[in-house]
Order: structure tokens, then sequence, then C-alpha cells
């Protein structure tokens, strides 16, 4: 039976519950990581958890696990459940209380994680994926991991319905980033990606990829680019948690390059996957 965590407790998937007070389920008041297991051990939490305090801190919850205790309790969760390849997702409420939107006054956050197993080494997506263009339509701190998710939510699903793998969203022509990953394209060898700021979530994993790249002396700029340069673009891939590194041969009807995955992509998902087995073995 799956064990998940819930405020200080592991219990059994079945039995645990939460508030309808919850303020996570009355405003979306809340925000949440999601790490990567590999060879049954994490990869990268500890990068996740400095974005966790960091979205804590922006949103004004305490932030009272520790970053050793986080650790133990997601590692125990992918022992726990057998989990040898997968994810683990923890969230943190601001707590139960009486419906009122400012914040309340002596509460106790709610926090819980979970496991689940997925195929991430060999992701069966890894010949190429399609993206649907969609406009942003989110709320000005996208940097904060929140989980008020709406908008990703009906991104990702016109994408689902039009047979696609990932929405790509954009702003006035300018491409922000994918409904739960970011969006590169390649272009005379360079890669390229839209910089940091309150625009786009700072992805974990598209951190890693850059510091692969400055290691394969794969050239990098961090700039803006539009919908029309990523359709002429000589490759395309996106980045995240619960993909790793995958490349996008189409975006909506058209063909990026000729339609296979590209060379600087392909090695870059080479180096990221070499990475996550040797730090997990």
């Amino acid at each position: 039976m799956p064990v998940c965590w819930l405020n200080g407790s592991f219990v059994a998937e079945q039995d645990a519950h939460v508030s309808i007070f919850d303020r996570g389920l009355l405003f979306g008041d809340g925000v949440y990581e999601v790490a990567a297991v590999v060879n049954g051990r994490l990869l990268d939490a500890d990068r996740h958890l400095v974005r966790l305090s960091r979205s804590l801190a922006a949103i004004g919850i305490p932030d009272t696990q520790p970053t050793a205790v986080w650790l133990d309790v997601m590692q125990q969760l992918a022992t726990q459940n057998g989990v040898h390849e997968g994810l683990v997702y923890l969230q943190v409420t601001r707590g139960v209380a009486e419906r009122d939107f400012p914040f309340p006054a002596q509460v106790v956050p709610t926090m819980f994680a979970y496991a689940r197993p997925k195929l991430l080494l060999a992701d069966p997506n890894a010949a190429g994926v399609r993206l649907l263009t969609v406009p942003d339509l989110r709320w000005q701190r996208c940097d904060i991991k929140s989980t008020s998710m709406l908008a990703q939510v009906l991104a990702k699903q016109s994408a689902r319905a039009a047979g696609a793998f990932e929405a790509m969203m954009h702003e006035d022509g300018l491409v922000t980033e994918g409904g739960s990953s970011n969006v590169w394209i390649v272009r005379d060898g360079t890669l390229c990606t839209r910089p940091t700021s309150s625009d786009i979530l700072a992805g974990i994993t598209r951190d890693v990829v850059l510091e692969i790249a400055h290691e394969a002396g794969v050239p990098v700029r961090e700039r803006a680019f539009t919908v029309t340069q990523a359709l002429a673009a000589d490759e395309c891939l996106m980045s995240s948690a619960t993909s790793f590194v995958l490349p996008v041969t189409r975006i909506d009807d058209h063909t990026i390059a000729d339609g296979a995955p590209g060379p600087v992509t392909m090695r870059l998902r080479a180096a990221y996957l070499a990475r996550a087995t040797r730090l997990t073995q």
C-alpha cells in the first residue's frame, strides 16, 4: 500500500486527510517541489529544497522543516514505496484557518510528500515531442513555485487535447516557458534560453543544463526568443525535473529542422543522464 508523509508522520495514502479549510485548497496558498529519484536515490533534492525555501519566504510561510529532515523524508518515501526511478513531490500550504484572504494569525503550515515511479533514464519520449503554443495567462510572480497553477492546467490541457506533449507559453510573441518546463533553442551551435526573472520559474534542471553545456563547451546565450525564432531554430528542446532533457521535434504543426533530435540536444541529454547515474550510484 503506498505510503505518504503528512505533517510529520508516515501514513498510508488512503488514510491521509487534509482539512477542507486548508488554505491550499481554498486559495492555492502554498508552494511545492518535485525531485527525481534515480537508482533509488534522490537527484539534486538539495537544490530543490533551496528553491522551496525561497518560495516559502516569498509568500511569507515559515520554513519550519530543516533541509536534513526533508531529505530524509523524501528518501524514505522513495525507499518505502519501492521507487527505483521516479519522482518525489512535496508541498507546503499556509495551513488551516477560517476562510479569509489575508494571512491568518498563529496558523501551522500543512506539509506533505509522496513518491511515484516514472521512467526517466529510458524516457519513451526521447525520440522527440511536440509542443503547442498557447498564450501565457499567468500572474507576475512566476518565479515562485506556487500551487496556484490553473493557467498551467489550462495550457497543458490544451496541449493534451491537441495531441501535443507539452505547452509552450508565450507573451507578446516572446516564449516564456513550457507548462511545467523550460524551453530552449539551438541556432548555429549556440544554446539559447530565456533569462531568469519573475516571468519564469528558475528551473533546477535548467541550472544543471547550463552547467553541463559550459563543461561541454557549448556556447550559451540567456536571452528571450520569439515563437517565430523557435520555429526556425536548428534544434529545440525542453528541460524539467520530470523529463530531464527531451528533444522537441514539432511545434504546433511545424517540424523543427529535419524532424529528428538534434546533435546538441542529444549531447546534452546524454551528459545529463550520465551525471544523474553517476550521482546516484
